[in-house]
This record gives C-alpha cells, sequence and structure tokens, in this order.
C-alpha cells in the first residue's frame, strides 16, 4: 500500500518541497518570457539595395549590436509583408512597429505635409537637408503625434525625374499621358495642370503596369528608376529635379512612449547612426545610380536647359497656389529659405 504525500509530517515536507520546485519553476519562465527581445517589424515597398534599403538594414543591425538579446528588428524589403497603404493602417493598429513612408503618403493625416510635394520647391537635396533639419522641419515630425503617430527621423531618397515612352522636353509633351502617381492630392492636381492623367498605384505594380503599357510614365528618383528597372520599361527620362521622394520613419506613439527608456534610448541612437549613414551617403548613391542608368544604354536621359526648367516651373506653378493656403504660408517660406 502506497501512502499519501499528505500523510505524516514527512508529506508535508515533500508537499513543501514540490510547492517551492513549483514555484520557482513559474519564476524561471516568467523570467524567460520576461527576458524574450522586443520585435520590431519594419516592412518598406523598394529595394534592400536602394538607400532606404540600406537604412533599414543598418538600422537593424545597430540596434541588435546597441540592444544584444533585447530587441529583434524583422525588416521586410519589396513590400515581401506589405505596401505602403496597408502599412500606416497596420502601425496605427499597432500590428507593426516602424515604417519609412515617403512624405507624400502622410498628406492626408496632414495637409502639411504636402509641403515636400510642391514642384520646384527645393533646388537640390542639401536644401532638403537644411529645411528639415530647421525648427519647421523638427515640428513636422511630431505634427502626427496627437493621431497616435510620432516621426522620428528624414531618411533622404533623391529629387524626382520624369520618364516616358516619349522625349518630355516641354510641359506640352506630358498632355494625354497617363502617369503613376504615389497617393496624393497634390501629385494629380500637378498631373492634371499638366493635362496628363493621373494614376494612383502601389510602387510594387508600376514596373508592370509600364510594360504592359497600363500607365505611360512615371516620376521617382534615380535610385527607384534603377533599383526597380524602370529604365528598362521606358525609352526616355528628363532630369528634371522638379520634386523630393523622402521618407519619414515614424512609429507607432504609443508602443514608442511605453518602452523601457534604456531600450528607447537604444533604439533612438541606433536610428540617429542609421539616418546619418543614409543622408550624409544619399547623394552619391543616388548619381551613382545614375550613372547606371546611362550606361545601360536602354534609355536616353534628357538634360533640360535652364529655359526648358523655367517653363516646367512655370507650368507647374498654379498648384502653390491651389495647396498654399493648407500648407501654410510661413512653413512654405520657411522651406523656401533652405534654397537661398
Amino acid at each position: 500500500m502506497t501512502a499519501s504525500i499528505d500523510s505524516g509530517p514527512g508529506g508535508q515536507t515533500v508537499k513543501r518541497v514540490l510547492a517551492l520546485i513549483l514555484s520557482a519553476s513559474v519564476m524561471v519562465c516568467g523570467s524567460a518570457r520576461a527576458e524574450q527581445p522586443i520585435k520590431i517589424k519594419f516592412p518598406h515597398v523598394v529595394s534592400e539595395k536602394s538607400p532606404k534599403g540600406h537604412a533599414a538594414i543598418k538600422f537593424k543591425q545597430r540596434a541588435e549590436e546597441i540592444l544584444p538579446g533585447r530587441v529583434k528588428v524583422e525588416v521586410y524589403p519589396n513590400s515581401q509583408l506589405m505596401g505602403d497603404d496597408e502599412s500606416l493602417e497596420a502601425l496605427a493598429n499597432g500590428d507593426i512597429q516602424m515604417i519609412a513612408l515617403s512624405l507624400s503618403k502622410f498628406d492626408r493625416l496632414t495637409k502639411k505635409m504636402q509641403l515636400f510635394d510642391l514642384p520646384f520647391l527645393f533646388k537640390d537635396i542639401a536644401a532638403v537637408n537644411r529645411f528639415q533639419q530647421s525648427a519647421g522641419g523638427q515640428a513636422l515630425l511630431r505634427e502626427l503625434e496627437p493621431k497616435g503617430l510620432l516621426g522620428l527621423a528624414y531618411w533622404h531618397s533623391g529629387m524626382k525625374q520624369f520618364s516616358a515612352n516619349k522625349p518630355l522636353i516641354v510641359p506640352q509633351d506630358a498632355a494625354g499621358l497617363k502617369f503613376r502617381i504615389q497617393e496624393s492630392d497634390l501629385l494629380e492636381a500637378q498631373f492634371r495642370i499638366l493635362k496628363a492623367s493621373p494614376q494612383k498605384m502601389p510602387l510594387g505594380e508600376v514596373y508592370q503596369a509600364l510594360m504592359n503599357g497600363v500607365i505611360d510614365g512615371q516620376e521617382n528618383t534615380w535610385s527607384n528608376i534603377y533599383r526597380l528597372k524602370f529604365f528598362e520599361a521606358q525609352k526616355h527620362i528628363t532630369e528634371t529635379n522638379h520634386g523630393v521622394i523622402d521618407y519619414m520613419v515614424t512609429v507607432n506613439a504609443k508602443w514608442w512612449n511605453g518602452l523601457p527608456p534604456d531600450i528607447r534610448s537604444g533604439l533612438a541612437q541606433a536610428l540617429k547612426d542609421a539616418t546619418d549613414d543614409n543622408n550624409a551617403n544619399a547623394e552619391r548613391s543616388v548619381l551613382a545610380d545614375r550613372d547606371k542608368v546611362i550606361a545601360s544604354g536602354k534609355t536616353t536621359v534628357h538634360t533640360l536647359t535652364a529655359e526648358q526648367l523655367a517653363a516646367w516651373r512655370t507650368a507647374m506653378f498654379p498648384v502653390w497656389r491651389q495647396f498654399g493656403a493648407q500648407i501654410g504660408a510661413n512653413m512654405i517660406k520657411a522651406a523656401q529659405a533652405a534654397s537661398n
């Protein structure tokens, strides 16, 4: 006959030992769970070899170096996880933790962000950088906080160029053509002023749409034109530098503010390192991609004269009058000052 562990003093001792073992086991399991690294999902839509792709990998490397075993950054390039529009919603819902969307994507949340889409506002990427580092540019990073999102940094991508299957030398050349645009009321107005047809389309669908003739042209940076092979589907590229495509690294504000202070500090340092690296090398990278497009011989690159550029600037200026009040005169003036 087997005795119960509850019978007699010895049984009580065994019972206490089992209780201690169980308690220790719970503590160990709880500790193991607590030590699981914080997972940061970071999707984007461009090549991992693009400036943004490099910056995202740099952030991952630095974050995991600074906070070994405490954070795990999962980068998903080329729309592998989701597209831009889905990622903005997923960030707001807390399903992902970080995005770096084109500034144009935020105009639905604040009209002030349309500033970066004004054609011929900035003369070059250095002017863009000066404005972004100014008080006005830094204030825009915090513009979305009441909506639960927080901008942490700007990443340069480059100035925009036009491409099509016909030369675009004067503004009238764009009339009647279908151009892919990002989700932006201002960009839609820009092409309607040129008497062209704007087609809103995710970046991941553009190459096939160009190849199939669904659209006739697009506007983008040299890096995206090269890395996403748009130059293979377009017979002509016109170097206009008429706008900028930069990205705002954005997080869910509640998630970010709820991180342990040392984790948040480490991630902020990793992001600073990635941002400094990206922005210091962006122009060099863009020019290298431009040279590769030209060297391919698959498209003709047109460089406009000062008079031809002035004609494009004049043709697009009505966009400034249409959207200036939404953006704010003081904000536009501050951006203009960065180009002087």
